[in-house]
């Protein structure tokens, strides 16, 4: 199962994962404001979501939602309203004289709301599901077997737990902090480019079964 294409395909995986997105940009901003819990929190919730639509493209449901457009269309209104929310919140910090409060994109709350958020960021992104499906459907062979589809499931799993769980790390440094703190304003700038590309991304694509 482990070939050197599979390797490949394993790091490829690993360089989108961890590319700017609305779940990489929002476990950052959420460990550079409320610290490392708060962001382990929020990235659990995320794999949370990043599993649930990895192990319904694993089950088959993916054919099944695909078949039923209006699924979709209402994770893509949602998901697109909830990324633009976000995207107004750090566009008016971005803009706000202080600076020096909340850095990147300040989830807040306790550990259950934070993993909810963070869960609602995959969940709500029809494209998570069509990821899956096609990764699977580049590393699975046609007569593979459910046992070899979660076997690539809790491969490619696992380069999902290192890309988020290190975000949470990585960016809940005081160091990192510091930098972040010193140009705050562009970051909450580029936060916000980031999340309203995501959701216009999502707002304006075409789904096809």
């Amino acid at each position: 199962m482990i070939t050197p294409e599979f390797i490949a395909i394993w790091i490829a995986w690993l360089m989108a994962g961890g590319s700017p997105g609305p779940a990489t940009m929002g476990i950052a901003g959420t460990a550079m404001s409320a610290g490392r819990r708060s962001a382990l929190a929020f990235a659990l919730g995320i794999l949370a979501g990043s599993a649930s639509w990895g192990i319904a493209a694993a089950l088959g449901l993916s054919a099944v939602m695909l078949a039923n457009v209006w699924v979709f269309e209402i994770l893509r209104y949602v998901g697109a309203a909830y990324l633009g929310w976000l995207a107004l919140k750090a566009l008016k910090r971005a803009v706000a004289k202080d600076t020096t409060t909340a850095a990147g994109t300040p989830f807040s709350g306790s550990a259950r709301s934070l993993f909810a958020k963070g869960a609602a960021i995959h969940i709500t992104n029809p494209k998570a599901i069509l990821s899956w499906a096609s990764i699977y459907a580049i590393v699975a062979p046609a007569e593979a077997t459910p046992v070899t589809l979660f076997g690539y499931f809790g491969l490619l799993y696992m380069g999902s737990i290192l890309i988020f769980i290190g975000y949470a790390f990585l960016f809940s440094s005081e160091k990192v902090v510091r930098g972040y703190r010193r140009a705050s304003r562009w970051f909450d700038l580029a936060f916000a480019g980031f999340f309203g590309f995501a959701g216009y991304k999502i707002l304006t694509a075409r789904l096809q079964g």
